[in-house]
């Protein structure tokens, strides 16, 4: 299959630059690393750290410390080897060539699982926030399909989101790409593979056959053990062929297929579900990965259920955009597994906190009912060891149990907006904000060091994420 624009498809010109059309043939996947727009460079990894009496750890663990959701431990240690947690609990010793990091007044706890997001609209920040979802799609997204978007383009607004994901505790990152062309996939993924996040790549692929997936998971994906490969599509009239395509290239990459659903109200009409299940898209169970999933009945949510299905929720986006709010509570109640995901673009931040905020605010806004779910341990659950559940990494990440991988953040509660320390889980939610993360910790590897993000020029990140930018404006219409 090729998806193409029209030939006669309107061109728009500015004084800065020209939008033509292009064909999308296939992905021919190249090594080219230039690193131009503040590429990583390597830091502190060595033979592993000790956080060492932290204030408080939640190992989201219920089989260590004192259980529950949270598994919480009171002035202990985490210790990392190489790249997995090596032990959780009182008075570790520290093995030779170990750090050792004072953690007194700190939180340890599993990095967030950001489970649905598109990184390169970075680029397109305040696009068209006078409108819904149809209309932002028609301002700031639709026009990019007949435009030149270079691979150094969508390099510098995924190295740009990256940067912001490790600011606010992100450790690992689902981004569905977009159909752009070749050049805007190598720089998309060649951006997230530089981070040095754990990532999964949603690809919408263009050859009917899959092969330009499998030519980006065989130069990209498989080489690098932080990063899986997803499928994407898009269930909706004028996508049917696609769906069918994609989710036989899912079947075959053993693959989860990632698509949105349900996301506004004008697509319950369309019956997304129906067009799934036409495809052949129901029987991936487990392996259908939605996204939104907003405006679903009752036998909508059994359906899911039924299939083993997962969701990620958009708080922020979702408001943003004035789609609605997700029936979080039946979902659950149902046994749906429910991530939360920043969703690029239409959030128009990076900040976790603060969609943990929206999640918990948005339920109990609607049933005035300051108990319903998700509680605030519900949704530090949901943000951590509930986004690997959904992607069904929790054997790999999502919690401090000794074994998994060393992703892990540390929160400092002695800043203005934390302090003083009452109820500091409450607090991680209602109070915590990006710069209150000091550490982050990707497979033992340090993506932020006492504040700072390493190894990254932020100005250089933002000089080319403008320039991109500025070479984007002239097809929008902000």
């Amino acid at each position: 299959m090729r998806l193409h624009t029209s030939r006669g498809a309107e061109k728009r010109h500015a004084d800065s630059g020209i939008c033509v059309g292009f064909v999308i043939e296939g992905v021919a996947m190249g090594n080219a690393r230039d690193r131009d727009t503040g590429a990583h460079t390597s830091h502190r990894g060595g033979n592993g750290s000790l956080l060492q009496q932290a204030a408080l750890v939640l190992t989201m663990d219920p089989h260590l410390g004192a259980g529950g959701l949270l598994g919480q431990l009171e002035d202990a240690d985490v210790l990392i080897v190489g790249d997995h947690i090596a032990a959780v609990g009182v008075h570790l010793a520290a093995p030779s060539g170990v750090t050792v990091i004072d953690s007194r007044g700190m939180i340890v706890m599993p990095g967030f699982v950001d489970t649905h997001d598109h990184l390169w609209p970075s680029l397109i920040r305040g696009c068209a926030t006078d409108e819904d979802l149809t209309g932002w799609l028609s301002r700031c997204t639709f026009p990019l399909r007949t435009t030149p978007f270079s691979e150094a383009d969508a390099y510098a607004g995924v190295r740009l989101s990256t940067a912001g994901l490790i600011e606010t505790g992100v450790t690992t990152v689902v981004d569905w790409s977009a159909p752009f062309g070749p050049p805007f996939i190598r720089g998309n993924v060649r951006g997230l593979t530089d981070a040095q996040l754990r990532f999964a790549f949603a690809m919408f692929g263009a050859a009917s056959d899959g092969a330009d997936i499998v030519a980006l998971k065989e130069a990209f994906i498989d080489p690098n053990p932080l990063a899986t490969l997803q499928v994407a599509t898009h269930p909706a009239p004028g996508f049917a062929t696609h769906v069918a395509e994609a989710t036989a290239v899912a079947k075959a990459l053993g693959s989860k297929l990632h698509v949105h659903l349900l996301e506004h109200r004008s697509q319950v009409a369309e019956d997304p579900l129906g067009l799934l299940q036409a495809a052949g898209a129901l029987a991936l169970g487990r392996d259908l990965y939605t996204a939104h999933s907003i405006h679903l009945s009752d036998a909508n949510i059994a359906t899911l259920a039924g299939l083993g299905a997962s969701v990620s929720h958009q708080p922020l986006s979702n408001m943003r955009l004035a789609s609605g709010i997700m029936r979080y509570p039946p979902m659950q109640a149902a046994g749906i597994r429910i991530g939360l995901g920043l969703d690029g673009g239409t959030n128009d931040t990076t900040d976790m906190f603060n969609t943990m905020r929206a999640a918990v605010g948005l339920q109990r806004a609607t049933s005035l009912d300051a108990h319903t779910s998700p509680t605030v341990a519900e949704v530090l659950r949901a943000a951590t060891l509930g986004g690997a559940e959904v992607l069904d990494m929790e054997h790999q990440i999502g919690s401090l149990t000794p074994g998994k991988q060393a992703d892990v953040i540390v929160i400092d509660t002695q800043a203005l907006n934390f302090a003083p320390v009452l109820r500091p889980v409450a607090q991680i939610v209602f109070n915590g904000q990006p710069q209150n993360v000091t550490w982050v910790f990707v497979a033992g590897r340090a993506l932020k060091e006492d504040g700072k993000v390493t190894g990254v020029d932020v100005g250089q990140l933002i000089q080319a994420a403008q320039a991109a930018t500025d070479h984007l404006t002239p097809c929008l219409q902000p």
